[in-house]
Order: C-alpha cells, then structure tokens, then sequence
C-alpha cells in the first residue's frame, strides 16, 4: 500500500475531534467524513490586505494596465499606515492608475521594472531621488520571479551580457542634486559552450497581488488572453498571494486542464470590483491611413521605404517578434503568400491586426500596450514562458528600432540622456543572435543630422555584437560582428559618398551592390 504524507498546510483544513486530535485516516478518506470546507473567499479587499505590513516585498502582475488587480492596489492607496514598499512588476502603470497611484502617494519606496513607460511621477521621483528603482530586463524579471516561486534561488541568463545591468554601473539611487547614490550590483558572469551568460538572483515576494477572469473558492485561478503575463509566476512566488477575479465560481467550474494557477499557490479570493482599463486603443485603419502614423512629407517617404525594405525579411514558416514603431507596419507590406506567425513578449503567439473600432478587448493588447486581435490557431501564455521561446531562441527573427547601432553589431535602443524609458524586452530579444536574425530600421541620421552609425555606441548598451542587419533609408547594410559592415543594396538615388558622409562607423562596399526594394 503506497505511503501518504499530509502537508502541515493541508492537514490544517481538516476536523479535529473534541480532544483536538487529527481525524484517523479511515475517517479523512471517508465519502461521508465530517469535514471543514476550505474557502479561501474574503468579503473585501479590505479583508485581504488587514494583515499587509509595512516594509514588505509586493509583486503585482500586469502589463501596461493588463491583467492588474486594481481593486488591492486602490485598497493599499487607502490604507495610508502601509508604506516602505518595495513593488515588482512589470511596470508602474501609468499616473493615476495602477501602481502609479502608490507611486504618487509615497508608499512605494523602491521600484523593480522592466519599464518606466509613460508613469512621468516615477520618472521624475527616481531622478530626483525620492525613489529607488532597479531596472531588469523583462525576461529577466519574470525568470526572477518564476524561480522564486520555485524554489531555485539563482540562474544563469544570456540577456545583459555586456550591458550596465551586468557591471552593475546602473543608478538604483539618486540624490536630490540628481548624483547618482548608489549603484546597482555588478553580476557574475560564467562561460557555458563557448557564450557569457550572466547570474542573476530570485525575487521573492511577500504579497502577491494578482489579477484573475475566474478564480474558485479552493483558490483555483484561470487567466484571459493577455492577462495572463507576469500573473502566474508572481502567483507561485508569494508567502501571501492575493487574487482579485473577475467571476468567482464553484469548484469543477473551471476546468482542471484550464486552471493555470493551481489552488496551492493561493492564499485569498475576493472579487474584482474596479472596471477593466485600456492604455492604448489603437483601431484598424485603411492601409492608406495606417501610414499617416509615420508622419508625413519627406519624413513619411523615408520612413515608409525603411518599411517596405523590412517586409522583404520575412520568410514563410516564420515566428517573429516586432518591437513597436515602424517594426510593427511591416507586415502590411508582406506578400500575402507568406505566412508568419507573430509573437509579442507580453505572451501571445498569432497576434493578428488592430480590432475594428467598438471591438477592443481589454485582455488583447501588444507589447507596447495598445488593442489586438488574435488570429485562428493563435496562442496566449505567460511572460516567464514568452521569454523562455525568446531565449531558447525559436523566435527566427526579431525587428527592432534603434538610436545607436555600432561597426560590430552593438545596439543601444533604451535610454536616451536625462530620460529614462527602460529595457522592455529588447535585452532577451537580442540575447540569442546565433538563432534569432536581430534586424535593426532606423532613420540614417538623428534629428540634428547625426550619425546613428557609430564605430562604438554612446548611448547604454542594449546588447552587443547581436544586429545582424540594419536598414535605413538610404541603404542596407549587412554586420559581421567580428569584420565589421557591408553595404548590400542602395535606395533610389543615393550614391556610395553620400551613404559614407552620414555614416561615421567605416564600412566595405559589396561588389553587387543591388537596389533597394
């Protein structure tokens, strides 16, 4: 007969006889056994959170203001007597809402995000060093996360290799004077087949705060489209963990293949009160309206060559991630013949077009937070997962903006001087180049007329020797990370000077120089 072990957890939750004894196992087995009912249901947020302390480490899933469990977040904006905060997420919604309201009421005293995005209070409580903020590459975060709660304390990532993350010079602390207080940590770094990898510790958290579609009273949860992101590995990682669900439903009416966070990792239900929001919602539009978004006059003309030249990237059969910007109007541009499956970051395979206007989702949203659609036989996961294909590098290709790209391959596209944006994505993105084409388009110049070619990039690195191809308005180039650039095919009327005049990074001239496009 096999042998039977009861947690002290679960052993917990069952009757006692009057002399305060567990129940003997004929009787906890029996169909007909006297028993408590485990309900882990609150009546309110209130409820949930009359325990939080002050101090304490809170992980908060969500992505932009996807998949985020406002009703506990207002709740802790209204419980002023908890303060000292430390809150992960992806993050910091945007000001007034989501963790941008913890933000603004000072109760939030360190940060830790892939993104600052458009919270303009972070940005400027971090500079001014009202606030501590560690930035992590985002499928950095969610492996932190995901480890925590599984009981792995530290691992090995390609992402950041070579980058400030990496050496640690990155600011956690500023003064008021904006001098930087303290830094981050410098990583080791270990040598596996022949590449760097960088070791990066496990978050772990003392609250979670989770947002759910459905959730049952044994604290069963299952997740909706894109909300699924940061979510499911926050939920495992937290010695408190909170959800907030939108339905909440008897037990069996979720069914087991469907629950994404099993009860286990659940400590309290309460039901979602606060209605769902939309960061950005973008519409489909007639393809001749859809190019207005680059502008318009000779910017338009140059941006739009920048994208049909990126069209001709995509292979049929291939998975592709496109950073936001003019990455993502490439597939406009697309022969119809060819068939590529789309992936964006924040978990969704087959991501399809804009949603016709009136038909927006609050749980289908991209990687730079505005509406999607899904398309037949498409996909949705979460972060940890998203990032882990990223990584392993199944994702074929990947076509991201940039600000600086330099001779051999390096790319800076995360932060400008005196503005902070975050990594994002970019990072894991461009971690595993071997497998995954990193493809670079971008105007030649700067808006002063400046070289975006470098022999070696100004800017903080994103990733180094990763582009493999850089396309731009005047040309393409073609980057062997070891012997540097080639120029392949020149635009309408540009000649070989005028290319060399706006580029400051030296390059070879292909002996079949072909047209682009």
């Amino acid at each position: 007969m096999p042998s039977i072990t009861l947690s002290v957890r679960t052993a917990a939750h069952f009757s006692r006889s009057a002399s305060k004894t567990y129940l003997p196992l004929a009787r906890l087995f029996s169909t007909t056994r006297a028993r408590h009912e485990i309900n882990k249901v609150l009546p309110s947020a209130s409820a949930a959170i009359a325990d939080m302390k002050s101090d304490s480490t809170l992980l908060c899933g969500g992505f932009g203001l996807c998949g985020v469990a406002d009703t506990l977040i207002n709740q802790v904006e209204a419980t002023p007597a908890i303060t000292g905060l430390t809150a992960v997420s992806n993050n910091a919604g945007i000001d007034g809402s989501g963790l941008g309201l913890l933000i603004a009421s000072g109760q939030v005293k360190k940060m830790v995000a892939s993104y600052v995005g458009n919270n303009k209070t972070l940005e400027k409580k971090y500079l001014g060093g009202e606030i501590e903020m560690e930035l992590t590459p985002q499928g950095t975060l969610a492996e932190r996360c995901r480890a925590g709660g599984a009981g792995i304390p530290a691992f090995y990532t390609p992402a950041a290799f070579g980058t400030v993350v990496q050496t640690g010079e990155l600011a956690v602390k500023y003064r008021a004077d904006k001098s930087v207080e303290s830094y981050g940590v410098a990583r080791d770094v270990k040598v596996f087949d022949g590449k760097s990898y960088v070791m990066e510790e496990a978050i772990k958290g003392d609250y979670a705060f989770i947002k759910a579609w459905k959730a049952d009273r044994l604290g069963n949860t299952q997740f909706r489209f894109a909300a699924h992101n940061f979510n499911g590995a926050m939920a495992r990682n937290a010695t408190t963990t909170i959800v907030e669900a939108e339905n909440i439903v008897e037990p069996g009416e979720i069914d087991p293949e469907a629950v994404h966070v099993p009860g286990i990792y659940v400590d309290r239900v309460i039901q979602a009160t606060q209605e769902k929001r939309i960061e950005r919602v973008v519409n489909a539009k007639d393809p001749k309206d859809e190019m207005a978004a680059l502008g318009s006059g000779d910017a338009a003309n140059k941006r739009e060559r920048i994208v049909r030249r990126a069209a001709k990237e995509f292979k049929n059969g291939m998975y592709a991630n496109l950073g936001i910007g003019m990455p993502m109007l490439a597939p406009s541009f697309v022969d119809p013949s060819v068939e590529v499956q789309l992936q964006s970051e924040n978990g969704i395979l087959g991501l399809g077009p804009y949603p016709a206007k009136g038909e927006e989702d609050p749980d289908l949203i991209n990687a730079g937070k505005e509406t999607v659609t899904l398309l037949p036989g498409a996909s949705c996961f979460g972060s940890e997962e998203s990032f882990g294909m990223i990584r392993a590098g199944k994702i074929d290709l990947t076509i991201l903006g940039a600000m600086q790209v330099s001779a051999k391959g390096d790319l800076a596209n995360w932060m400008l001087p005196g503005k902070v944006m975050g990594f994002g994505g970019a990072m894991d993105l461009v971690s595993n180049p071997q497998n995954t084409k990193v493809v670079v388009t971008m105007e030649h110049t700067d808006k002063k007329g400046r070289p975006k070619i470098l022999k070696q990039c100004e800017f903080p690195l994103t990733g180094k020797a990763c582009v493999s191809r850089i396309i731009t308005e005047l040309g393409v180039f073609d980057v062997d990370w070891a012997e540097g650039l080639t120029l392949i095919e020149l635009a309408d009327g540009v000649t070989v000077d005028e290319v060399k005049a706006k580029t400051e990074a030296p390059f070879k001239v292909a002996d079949d120089v072909k047209p682009m496009l």
